[in-house]
């Protein structure tokens, strides 16, 4: 008799979703870690709890409204993020991205009701995730907005094991009739600067060519900031929502417009809340950019003006007011511990001959161009 043949196995490798590279345990760890950091965001408005499905938040507030309009923004921190990965410093991410998100509510005179935000990652480490949700939540906090959910997505294969990138949306409600904006603004309005507290976090693909180029390190000492080229570069972007809310509130009808400078420069910008018409010319000699941008610019080789189209130059938000509230405006700024200054006149005269940024951003606008030359770095804002 012929025996049956034995058939054998193979066995076959298993698979899990850890050996997939994804460990849901970490994310877990990572949710813990942030849970008080995120509840203390959380007003009387805010219902459940840390890790639903989706953040609830009370809307009855908005009944006082007469015609409430929800304002609504999202964005990243972009390149930055590198500079917080090569020396493994993530506590400050998280302020950058609330400052381009929430602060580009206030921009129409909306107060932030909440937030949410993302984080895809290579590999979930809990408590660098942690640390940039405790930014997010510490920034949240400060421009009074509640952090009511998120998500932490682990990506293995589509992005290294130590790579990040963050996101978030927020949402804010204004009066219709207190909406800012370019019809609000008349000619003799005057421009009032918010400095920034450096480069934010716009323009970091020039920032990281030019230290890549020269062959820093973002681990080397630098000499004239008194700390690592990577602590310089990652001074976390200051927060106007606060300060510019309780000026709307003081001056009433006497805020027109305000501007958000981040990409694109200080002319685009300004360009896109001035009317159809209007031009104004800013003038450099009210200020001294910050040390980071002469630095930057003496490594590279270049001028301050050639990198007007990229970075902030020392003006993190523009104020445009009635010109009799122009003091008042910067009075105010300044005890709200932003140093403030007027740069320019609104116009609606002819416009000069001249290189003016127009259209910015698909808006039809004003006219702004930067003249004259900027104030000797021993003196100025």
């Amino acid at each position: 008799m012929v025996p049956e043949p034995t058939e054998t196995h193979t066995p076959r490798p298993s698979s899990t979703y850890a050996e997939a590279g994804v460990d849901t345990a970490a994310g877990d760890l990572a949710v813990e870690l942030m849970k008080s950091s995120v509840k203390a965001t959380h007003g009387p408005e805010v219902l459940g709890g840390v890790g639903g499905f989706a953040g609830l938040f009370d809307a009855s507030a908005l009944l006082g409204y007469a015609k409430p309009l929800l304002a609504t923004s999202t964005d990243g921190v972009g390149t930055k993020v590198a500079i917080a990965q090569a020396i493994d410093k993530h506590d400050t991410i998280g302020h950058d991205l609330v400052g381009m998100v929430v602060d580009d509510i206030v921009v129409v005179g909306a107060k932030p009701l909440f937030m949410t935000d993302y984080i895809a990652t290579g590999r979930v480490f809990p408590q660098r995730i942690a640390d940039i949700v405790r930014g997010i939540a510490e920034a949240c906090a400060l421009t009074g907005t509640a952090l009511v959910g998120g998500e932490t997505a682990e990506h293995p294969g589509l992005l290294g094991p130590t790579d990040y990138d963050v996101a978030g949306a927020a949402t804010g409600v204004v009066e219709a009739d207190r909406v800012l904006g370019a019809e609000r603004v008349r000619a003799g309005d005057a421009v009032i600067a918010l400095a920034s507290s450096g480069i934010h976090s716009n323009g970091f693909s020039l920032v990281r060519h030019i230290v890549t180029r020269a062959g820093i390190s973002y681990g080397d000492q630098a000499a004239d900031f008194g700390t690592t080229w990577g602590e310089a570069l990652l001074e976390p972007t200051r927060l106007y929502t606060t300060p510019l809310l309780e000026l709307i509130a003081s001056l009433g009808d006497g805020v027109r417009s305000l501007s958000h400078v981040t990409g694109g420069g200080i002319a685009a910008n300004l360009a896109r809340v001035l009317p159809r018409g209007t031009w104004v010319d800013v003038d450099r000699s009210t200020w001294s950019p910050s040390p980071v941008f002469r630095v930057l610019s003496d490594i590279a080789g270049t001028t301050l003006e050639s990198s007007e189209g990229t970075w902030n130059l020392g003006i993190g938000f523009l104020a445009v007011v009635a010109p009799e509230k122009a003091a008042d405006a910067i009075a105010q700024i300044r005890a709200a511990g932003i140093p403030a200054w007027q740069v320019g006149e609104v116009r609606d005269d002819a416009l000069p001959d001249g290189d003016f940024e127009q259209g910015a951003k698909g808006v039809d606008g004003g006219a702004v161009r930067l003249v004259g030359a900027y104030a000797d770095s021993t003196r100025g804002h």
